[in-house]
């Protein structure tokens, strides 16, 4: 019998490319809907400068299982030079629980974050939409651009963080990489306005967009709100809007969404769907120019259905190394 598989983040870089996170975060969403998924919400220890997240997740029909433990100390980068997400995913046998793998969650996060957006746009953006706006300029920033650069024909991209060499370099790099114009952009409102697509990755607890700044027919991914007081768009324009989540139990605790909830401005019954059902069919996308929006805050299943699939290929390809936790 094989030991439990470790692999490192380096390793996981040559087994599984974006678009085919894409595909496994689609294939995720589309479980969670036909309730072929075992998922608690996923639960927090709040810590003075951070917290810690813990996401278990079975699904059925494939028999996968595991775990994720992921930290958000958004101080990290300047203050302790660690990154402000860092991540390990166990991989379990539901026969038996015994640990198939060990491996880095950090970049499985950061790649199924931003696919879930991509997933999120290619069912409620409009078919034509080809600009971008984009909010922040971080790692997540990266993602997203990665994966919406799979579902959509991005001719033109304008991006916005405080830090002015930080949204310079993400432009420069982009523009290098993708071959379309990445602009850095001096405000949020130039950022998003007349743009066919925004993503929102900042861990704001003030709301950066206006309602006044989008255009109807626009879609956004609200990607940076992952914990309770965090908000990155104005309430007025949640109310105006189309509002899709990945589930009703993560947003409304610490989704987009949480602040208005809370404040009991939003109901549940102003929420249009989730996405899952949105891709199976049971719900409606997008209907004319309405403005969409996406409140994304990351489901376990997301994360197993990725490791599976990267744990598969490693084994496939002879990658990583056999450990013995239990000699």
């Amino acid at each position: 019998m094989s030991g439990t598989l470790l692999l490192k983040q380096s390793e996981i870089k040559e087994l599984i490319s974006m678009k085919e996170v894409v595909d496994s975060v689609e294939t995720a969403f589309k479980a969670y809907a036909q309730r072929d998924v075992q998922m608690p919400p996923k639960e927090y220890l709040f810590f003075q400068e951070g917290d810690l997240r813990i996401m278990p997740c079975y699904v059925r029909s494939t028999e996968e299982a595991g775990v994720k433990c992921v930290n958000v100390h958004p101080h990290n980068p300047l203050e302790k030079q660690l990154p402000t997400v860092m991540a390990v995913i166990e991989l379990v046998n539901p026969e038996t629980g015994f640990p198939m793998a060990v491996m880095d969650g950090t970049l499985v996060t950061d790649l199924r974050t931003g696919a879930a957006a991509g997933v999120a746009t290619k069912y409620l953006a409009r078919p034509d939409a080809e600009t971008l706006g984009i909010i922040g300029a971080g790692k997540q920033a990266c993602t997203q651009l990665m994966a919406l650069n799979e579902v959509m024909d991005i001719k033109e991209a304008k991006v916005f963080c405080r830090t002015c060499s930080t949204r310079t370099n993400f432009a420069k790099k982009a523009t290098e990489t993708y071959g379309f114009k990445v602009e850095a952009v001096e405000t949020a409102e130039e950022a998003v306005k007349n743009a066919d697509v925004v993503v929102t990755t900042t861990p704001s607890r003030k709301p950066l967009i206006k309602a006044d700044w989008i255009s109807p027919g626009t879609h956004i991914n609200a990607m940076g709100a992952d914990a309770p007081s965090k908000q990155e768009l104005e309430t007025k324009l949640l109310l105006k809007s189309k509002i899709i989540i990945d589930s009703w139990e993560q947003a409304s605790h610490s989704g987009e969404i949480n602040v208005p909830v809370a404040q009991k401005v939003l109901k549940r019954k102003d929420i249009h769907a989730k996405l899952g059902d949105v891709i199976v069919g049971n719900e409606t996308g997008r209907e004319g120019d309405e403005i969409t929006i996406f409140d994304s805050t990351g489901l376990a299943v997301q994360d197993v259905v990725t490791a599976g699939l990267i744990y598969r290929r490693a084994r496939e390809k002879g990658i990583g190394t056999d450990f013995d936790f239990i000699s």
